[in-house]
């Protein structure tokens, strides 16, 4: 679990790497070698079992909805790193726990409790911080943490594991981002070509880039807490951060200091709100335990 946080962290290094090609142009190349890295893994492992289940249609639907907001998700952290706005993508992901919750409140009706109400409040207060000094609402940040909190609710009901399921998305994306690249290719726009052998070796890489990571969550998360997750998830974020401003060099006064100090602290009172919640009912149903067997 901390190995693909901490993956995800130094990222935006990776993709200013790749600073030669437009952030579509990475994005297509993103789908392409994830797809081709996916089938290679699923290849070894033979796990081809889950294609079974693909006669249902409600998988196509969810998953190619799930597939778009994961694309949307992906260009928007490209496009933020390119026009150097890796600070404001950092925002999206330490506010994406409570976008999460708003989430289930709207669409699965599930009901907040009132330490979570409370954390809430600093978010709120912090975004609107930075709305009002800047004179803009921090939209890069909002937008990620939107298309993420999407994409969790969306797979959280779906019926395939994170490997076959990214596989299935990556697939469904494959076939659109060929033809862009088909076609800038025939058009001469395509900078892949236009580089070196070793930058393609580094394009190519952005397969096990965006897999590996995702794989370790998915088995970091089958064996630890879910509260020690939610502490290990800002480790990400974090990196982030520390990347757009001390590698970067892009701009963090009081203003931000401010607007980020209210979401950190709204962090820890969420998480601390878990951690109670998490021991509390562990302790009720020891008693309940004990009770039973007194009896």
């Amino acid at each position: 679990m901390l190995a693909s946080y901490l993956l995800w962290g130094f990222f935006p290094l990776y993709v200013r790497a790749l600073a030669r090609l437009r952030p579509l142009e990475i994005l297509v190349h993103r789908m392409l070698w994830s797809a081709a890295f996916l089938l290679v893994i699923l290849a070894v492992t033979r796990r081809w079992r889950w294609l079974t289940k693909l006669r249902d249609p409600r998988i196509w639907l969810t998953f190619t909805a799930s597939a778009g907001v994961l694309s949307c998700n992906w260009f928007g952290f490209l496009w933020a790193v390119d026009r150097g706005r890796v600070v404001d993508a950092s925002l999206g992901y330490f506010i994406n726990p409570f976008v999460s919750v708003l989430l289930g409140v709207v669409l699965l009706r599930e009901r907040l409790r009132r330490g979570q109400v409370v954390s809430l409040v600093p978010a709120a207060l912090g975004v609107l911080w930075l709305a009002v000094q800047t004179g803009h609402v921090p939209w890069i940040g909002l937008g990620l943490a939107l298309s993420f909190g999407l994409y969790g609710f969306l797979r959280k009901t779906a019926p395939l594991g994170a490997l076959e399921g990214l596989t299935l998305e990556t697939l469904l994306l494959a076939p659109i981002a060929l033809g862009l690249l088909l076609f800038w290719c025939a058009t001469g726009q395509c900078g892949f070509v236009a580089q070196g052998g070793g930058f393609r070796l580094l394009v190519m890489g952005a397969g096990p880039v965006t897999a590996v990571p995702l794989l370790l969550f998915a088995a970091g998360a089958r064996r630890i807490p879910l509260s020690l997750a939610g502490i290990i998830q800002y480790v990400g974020p974090s990196l982030q951060l520390a990347v757009g401003v001390l590698v970067f060099h892009e701009a963090f006064g009081h203003i931000r200091l401010i607007g980020f100090g209210l979401v950190w602290t709204a962090l820890v009172l969420y998480t601390m709100e878990g951690v109670w919640y998490g021991r509390r009912g562990a302790a009720k149903r020891t008693e309940l335990l004990v009770d039973a067997r007194g009896a």
